[in-house]
């Protein structure tokens, strides 16, 4: 069973974890608050569906900090920041490093609403692509060497018998390592081969 999806509320201000908290819930939202960036690290959350709504301001490891942390890391959780004291440079800082919003305080509650569900459909069809990624991966990870030569020629367009010269190899043995990486790909046609290699190449 797939998890649910959830909102990370963290945010230093007890008062605006529980109306925002309320809000989420009262919207049929899941959503767990911390005090601080330092207790949604340690709880360990961060592989799980969702996004997060941060402070900006916090004492000890700001938002700003906690989102360089997270993309040094290779998360992509979607992240919306909130800040009671926005000014344009900290917005253009948090946007340029890839956050997907960036809202001051207060907001209007259906506003803040709309956002985190535009959040949490953004990440659940990035966790749908990069299992598709992950799935690619792993079928490459069964060519062999020779096999992926051939692959290289077969998506730059090489017909089999200019493959078999630069190779060294009978046109026969290029017909065999051709249909051995069609069947380890799962792929039926040239179409599904460059389709393939452009969604591994997205993770470069």
């Amino acid at each position: 069973m797939s998890e649910v999806p959830t909102v990370f509320l963290i945010d230093d201000d007890q008062a605006v974890r529980d109306a925002i908290g309320l809000l989420l819930q009262a919207s049929g939202l899941a959503v767990e608050t911390f005090a601080n960036a330092a207790d949604f690290l340690e709880a360990g959350v961060i592989q799980r569906p969702g996004c997060l709504l941060l402070d900006v301001r916090m004492p000890g490891l700001s938002g700003l900090d906690l989102q360089k942390q997270l993309r040094a890391q290779g998360h992509r959780v979607p992240i919306i920041f909130m800040t009671g004291h926005g000014d344009v440079p900290m917005a253009i800082r948090a946007m340029k490093a890839g956050a997907f919003d960036f809202i001051e305080k207060p907001f209007q509650g259906q506003t803040l609403l709309a956002r985190i569900r535009e959040a949490l459909t953004l990440d659940q069809r990035e966790r749908r692509r990069q299992a598709c990624r992950d799935d690619a991966a792993a079928r490459m990870a069964l060519l062999s060497p020779r096999e992926r030569e051939v692959l290289e020629r077969v998506a730059e367009g090489q017909y089999n018998k200019v493959i078999a010269a630069e190779l060294g190899i009978s046109l026969s043995t290029v017909e065999i390592h051709r249909k051995r990486v069609m069947e380890k790909l799962k792929a039926d046609s040239l179409s599904d081969l460059i389709r393939l290699l452009a969604l591994l190449n997205e993770g470069d």
